[in-house]
C-alpha cells in the first residue's frame, strides 16, 4: 500500500492510524459533514428559475424602479445609477415576459 513517497513501515504506521481515526464514529461522522461533496446542483437552479411565476405587482413594482431608475440615470449620468439600472432591467423584462406567457396559457 505504499505510494511512494514514505518507508514502508511509516507507511504501515500511517495505515494503522487512519484505521484507528475511522473507528471512532462521531469523528468519522464529523468530518462527513465537514467534506465539500455537497455542492449545489446546478441543475436544480435551473428548474427553479423555470418554475418562477411573477406576480402582477412584481411585475409592476419591478417596472416603476426600472423606469425611475432610466430616468434618473438620463438625467444625472451617475455610473450607480445606471448599473442599478443595468441590473434591474433584465429581471423586469424576464419576470415579465414569464407574466405574459402565463396570461397566455404557455
Amino acid at each position: 500500500m505504499s505510494i511512494g513517497r514514505l518507508p514502508d513501515h511509516e507507511q504501515r504506521i500511517l495505515d494503522e492510524m487512519e484505521r484507528a481515526l475511522r473507528r471512532n464514529r462521531r469523528l468519522d461522522r464529523r468530518m462527513r459533514t465537514l467534506r465539500l461533496s455537497r455542492l449545489p446542483d446546478p441543475a436544480r437552479g435551473i428548474v427553479r428559475l423555470a418554475a418562477y411565476r411573477p406576480r402582477v405587482r412584481t411585475v409592476v413594482i419591478l417596472l416603476a424602479v426600472s423606469v425611475a431608475l432610466l430616468v434618473t440615470g438620463i438625467i444625472t449620468a451617475r455610473p450607480g445609477v445606471i448599473w442599478a439600472f443595468a441590473a434591474v432591467w433584465p429581471l423586469t423584462l424576464f419576470a415579465g415576459f414569464r407574466l405574459m406567457c402565463r396570461r397566455a396559457g404557455g
